[in-house]
């Protein structure tokens, strides 16, 4: 009975109409996603809830894995403020950094993308899915670096912040050892590890992709 007593003290009634901020400081963060400014903010409905397609306990493993909370040395893995930040950074015209949504283009129609966030699928940074010239041409051209020879320069390679689906999604961890692989550094890359379910499960704004 006293456990009882406590909950109902602690928790909101019901239907209560509290105030639902990103923090207690920061209300929403506007941003800038493909040319138009996007409001990101938590759903302020106190019984929102998450997708029931998000809220899928028990996908089968393989391939839907639980992922590492490190997903490599040197590799920085961030929550939602962090990501906030680097939305901010890039949204203001900081070209150093890039939010890359490493999902396949139907996980993007179900689920909504972060603002600010662009599409490239980690089938697009694969061997086998894609040509080394193709690849190449991503790593130089979205990315960055340049090739001397056989050799690659990273030193004005952008920070890249990738994210998948949640921690039993395996789509950005391939990305990202795909990217180490090519001798990408470690300290220019960020994972997302939460992903679209732990973006969504704070009720933060999402953003539906653009129709091919």
């Amino acid at each position: 009975m006293t456990t009882l007593l406590w909950l109902a003290c602690a928790l909101p009634a019901i239907g209560a109409d509290q105030p639902v901020g990103i923090t207690a400081e920061l209300p929403y963060l506007e941003v800038k996603h493909e040319g138009r400014v996007i409001r990101v903010e938590r759903n302020p409905d106190n019984l929102n809830m998450i997708d029931p397609d998000l809220a899928l306990t028990s996908r089968a493993c393989p391939p839907f894995c639980i992922q590492p909370v490190v997903i490599a040395p040197g590799v920085e893995t961030l929550g939602e403020l962090e990501v906030l930040d680097y939305i901010q950074r890039f949204s203001t015209g900081d070209k150093s950094v890039l939010l890359i949504d490493s999902r396949e283009p139907e996980w993007l129609q179900r689920f909504g993308m972060i603002p600010g966030s662009i599409s490239l699928s980690w089938t697009h940074l694969h061997p086998q899915h894609t040509s080394v010239e193709k690849i190449a041409e991503t790593v130089e051209d979205l990315f960055g670096a340049y090739r001397v020879g056989p050799l690659w320069n990273f030193a004005d390679a952008r920070t890249l912040v990738l994210y998948c689906n949640g921690a039993w999604c395996g789509q950005s961890p391939t990305s990202i050892r795909q990217l180490l692989g090519m001798g990408y550094p470690a300290h220019k890359i960020k994972w997302y590890r939460s992903g679209i379910q732990g973006w969504k499960l704070l009720g933060l704004t999402t953003v539906q992709p653009r129709s091919p």
